[in-house]
């Protein structure tokens, strides 16, 4: 007769060192690619979801499942632009593709303003 199996404990597997060392180099990748296309951290995460499901695909990444690649990514973006400002005579300081932004954040929409009077 076989002995009884011993039981593991519940691993969450989202939160093993693993896992967090896969999600710094995806929010990498993200971060290099957002930072590239002039998008702030503010405006990334903003982003609705489907845009940024096309954005990490864009950016050669599976789409991550959670907020907190996404926020990590922003961490990072936020990390760049600051040495940016301390580095502005390196190439490195500036954005590599900043007229990409325009496919990403769209600008707001001025509304149009009638240049006849309302008695007119």
């Amino acid at each position: 007769m076989s002995e009884p199996h011993e039981t593991t404990p519940d691993v969450d597997f989202a939160h093993t060192d693993q896992a967090a060392t896969k999600r710094r180099e995806k929010a990498t990748v993200l971060a290099r690619f957002v930072w590239d296309r002039a998008i702030t951290s503010a405006e990334l995460l903003a982003l609705p979801d489907a845009t940024l499901r096309k954005l990490a695909r864009a950016a050669g990444a599976h789409p991550p499942s959670s907020m907190e690649t996404w926020t990590t990514a922003a961490e990072l973006v936020d990390r760049k632009s600051a040495w940016a400002r301390q580095h502005p005579e390196s190439r490195g300081a500036v954005p590599a593709h900043s007229d990409e932004k325009i496919m990403w954040v769209k600008p707001p929409i001025t509304p149009f303003r009638s240049t006849r009077s309302a008695t007119d």
